[in-house]
């Protein structure tokens, strides 16, 4: 097994935890030499093969959730397997227990929190609560998705980022700091992150076209606040009815605030089909056809 580049201890410790865990012995490759691959790397490239194969025969790389592709993958695994079984029963003949513990499945770090209340995880960016600016924030880095902890309590759990040089910012995170500066929200570094909908970027827009700059910023960042803290629904419905109208923070308060809430939708029962009767009819046609 190698080092990957840049990481070298990191990956040389967390390599060795998997090793002790497991009561196994590593053997190394020659330094500098990608194409002596061990067993892992070799897997790996074959599963990642198959599976790109198998989603060419499906047709589609789209899936409606999560658990669906879960579901395509255990059936990949499933079938890639059943050639394995007979010399798996084996080996398992052999094989000594497993340890009485999981391996953790996460790695945990510390990241401090910028002063533009953002944190840098894998060379990826993402925003959190503005109270936390300045703390030391520990973070378990899962698969899918990272929890933050503060104080040894969750503060908060955020889908993980692929690739490097991404962000994910919550305009609730920031909002209240960019209300503190609205003149710098103009060249701000994630302001696209700013509009939650296309009715936000049209609000701005029009704001812009009837006002200074920092005034449109100050009033475009007072109906983000009210959605941040009210409603992006209400504030959203708010801007559509504002819509070829001046539009102002207070008066989207105002309809926020006055708005009744859609009644709720009506339950509606239906009775099941009788099949049975479709039958009946059947017999009594086949009746009238021999009469």
């Amino acid at each position: 097994m190698g080092n990957k580049g840049g990481h070298q201890e990191e990956f040389t410790q967390r390599y060795q935890a998997l090793l002790r865990h497991y009561a196994l012995t590593g053997r190394k490759t020659q330094a500098g030499s990608p194409n002596e691959n061990g067993d892992v790397e070799q897997s790996n490239h074959r599963l990642k093969r198959a599976v790109q194969q198998a989603l060419l025969l499906r047709g589609s790389f789209d899936f409606d959730s999560i658990e669906e592709y879960r579901l395509f993958l255990r059936d990949l695994f499933t079938r890639l397997n059943r050639g394995r079984r007979d010399r798996f029963l084996e080996e398992q003949r052999v094989l000594r227990n497993l340890p009485e513990r999981r391996l953790e499945s996460c790695t945990r770090l510390e990241v401090g929190v910028g002063r533009t209340s953002t944190i840098r995880v894998n060379n990826n960016t993402y925003s959190v609560q503005s109270r936390l600016i300045g703390e030391t924030l520990q973070v378990q880095l899962f698969a899918d998705h990272l929890d933050l902890y503060y104080a040894q309590k969750r503060v908060d759990t955020l889908p993980r980022l692929r690739g490097k040089n991404r962000h994910l910012i919550n305009y609730r995170h920031v909002i209240d700091q960019l209300q503190r500066k609205p003149g710098a929200f103009e060249n701000y570094r994630y302001r696209e992150e700013m509009f939650p909908g296309s009715c936000f970027r049209v609000a701005y827009d029009e704001l812009k076209e009837r006002h200074t700059q920092q005034v449109a910023a100050r009033e475009y960042l007072k109906i983000l606040a009210l959605a941040a803290k009210e409603s992006e629904a209400a504030v959203m419905a708010a801007l559509t009815e504002l819509c070829g109208r001046p539009i102002t923070a207070q008066a989207v308060e105002e309809l926020v605030c006055t708005k009744q809430l859609p009644a709720p939708v009506t339950e509606v029962g239906v009775t099941a089909v009788d099949l049975a009767s479709y039958d009946r009819l059947l017999s009594m046609q086949e009746v009238a056809y021999a009469m």
